[in-house]
């Protein structure tokens, strides 16, 4: 999502063969180990993330890559607000690196304007700055404002989730240390699916009606295991305590 990383698009079947040659090189870890139990790759994968968030069959013309020459900041946020030039850039921030728009002011906005429409919007755009892609704490990035404004255009953004997942991952550990800044909702209904004998979780068979997200949210939360329980846990995870597909994929 940063500037930069999205400016050429390449032809999707060159990215492709890319990628499938990569893997079979090196494999999916940046980072040797990163992801890996034994020999097993558990990196979330693309039709893991595209069931969570139940998004439609992948087009492949449709993924979503930042454009090299899009609309600027402002006027994407004009086009979602429907609010003037003078009251948009009053209103941009910097904040960590990149030009923001603060929480409180697009909350504001959302109790105060008439329109339904547009206040379904900016709360939209809200999930997708501080929950799935969040950057700096309690604003919204100039980059989610790229994507979110092309989600009409059908686009789909499970790539660039994953991507970044990834790379939030990997800075992590290549940190030895620090917080997991991308979507923790998603990564973690992915670890629950994955890591399910070890709390014992009942087996779900994916069926139409079934959202692993849902479901998660309806768990209550074990505040009872410390976080070093927690890693005595993981430590000693044996290949039987692993479910290596997710229950609910098809």
């Amino acid at each position: 999502m940063e500037n930069g990383f999205f400016d050429k698009v390449e032809d999707n079947a060159a990215v492709q063969i890319w990628a499938e040659t990569t893997q079979q090189e090196k494999g999916d870890s940046l980072t040797d180990g990163c992801f890996t139990f034994e020999k097993v790759d558990l990196v979330p994968t693309i039709e893991e993330y595209t069931a969570l968030i139940r998004c439609p069959k992948i087009q492949v013309d449709r993924i979503y890559s930042k454009a090299a020459n899009g609309p600027a900041f402002s006027e994407r946020l004009m086009n979602i607000t429907g609010m003037s030039k003078q009251w948009v850039t009053a209103r941009i921030k910097q904040k960590g690196g990149c030009r923001c728009i603060p929480w409180r002011n697009l909350r504001d906005f959302i109790l105060a304007h008439p329109d339904i429409k547009k206040k379904v919007d900016v709360f939209a755009l809200s999930i997708y700055g501080l929950v799935i892609f969040p950057k700096a704490l309690g604003h919204i990035d100039e980059a989610v404002s790229d994507l979110f404004d092309r989600r009409s255009k059908w686009t789909i953004p499970v790539h660039a989730i994953l991507a970044e997942t990834f790379r939030s991952l990997n800075a992590c550990r290549r940190a030895g240390e620090g917080r997991f800044i991308r979507c923790a909702q998603l990564l973690l209904s992915w670890f629950h699916s994955h890591f399910w004998k070890v709390e014992k979780v009942s087996y779900r068979v994916f069926s139409e009606n079934y959202s692993p997200l849902k479901e998660l949210v309806a768990t209550p939360r074990r505040d009872d295991i410390t976080e070093e329980n927690w890693m005595t846990i993981l430590q000693n995870l044996q290949e039987e305590n692993i479910e290596w597909r997710a229950p609910w994929m098809v």
